[in-house]
């Protein structure tokens, strides 16, 4: 699906070199800062965006039942490699309409989008929030981050300020509950000056 879905321009060339890079990266040091969010009873999450699998991969191990939402072949297709596990079902599907896995009427305990919304433009920010928040069950959990800083080259990225976010993710019902400012976890991106936010909604 990669080729037409916008927002993955780059991805599908550079997959190898990312591949490689996003390798190195462990589940706890992404996401250290949200990790109490993240139930300790098994629990149905989705991944929306999951790149190379690591996250799912670490949900599953928690004994948590994830769905991967990747529609970046060359990514999806290592993420499938890398990461058996019968926990873990993969689809390749993209933001905003998030039209296939929406057939599935499926409602998740936590939704996470991480380095996924800076993707989309303004327009497609608008129109992809209702469908992010109908996956959540009552009492559910949305987990994102923005990033803020240089866009790679080759790459479609927006700076998306958090109150719009905010006001996005509010208008749909769903109250911030922790907001956090980091820096990046790749020496790369944190050299260039690339800093996150990261947003919990319930």
């Amino acid at each position: 699906m990669s080729a037409n879905v916008s927002g993955t321009e780059g991805y599908a060339q550079q997959a190898e070199t990312l591949i490689g890079r996003w390798r190195t990266l462990s589940f706890a040091d992404r996401h250290g800062p949200i990790l109490e969010w993240i139930p300790q009873a098994p629990s149905r999450i989705v991944d929306i965006g999951a790149g190379i699998g690591t996250d799912a991969a670490a949900l599953a191990a928690m004994g948590h039942t994830v769905v991967a939402v990747e529609p970046v072949d060359a990514l999806r297709n290592a993420a499938r490699q890398m990461h058996p596990s019968t926990r873990i079902e993969w689809l390749d599907d993209s933001l905003p309409e998030l039209a296939v896995l929406l057939a599935k009427r499926a409602s998740f305990d936590v939704v996470m989008l991480t380095a996924v919304w800076m993707h989309l433009d303004a327009c497609q920010r608008q129109r992809a929030m209702p469908h992010i928040a109908s996956l959540l069950r009552d009492g559910g959990v949305l987990i994102m981050s923005l990033r803020h800083g240089p866009v790679p080259a080759g790459r479609r990225m927006f700076d998306v300020a958090p109150e719009e976010t905010i006001r996005l993710a509010s208008a749909q019902g769903l109250r911030l509950v922790r907001e956090l400012r980091t820096s990046s976890v790749q020496q790369v991106n944190r050299l260039s000056g690339v800093t996150w936010t990261r947003l919990v909604f319930r």
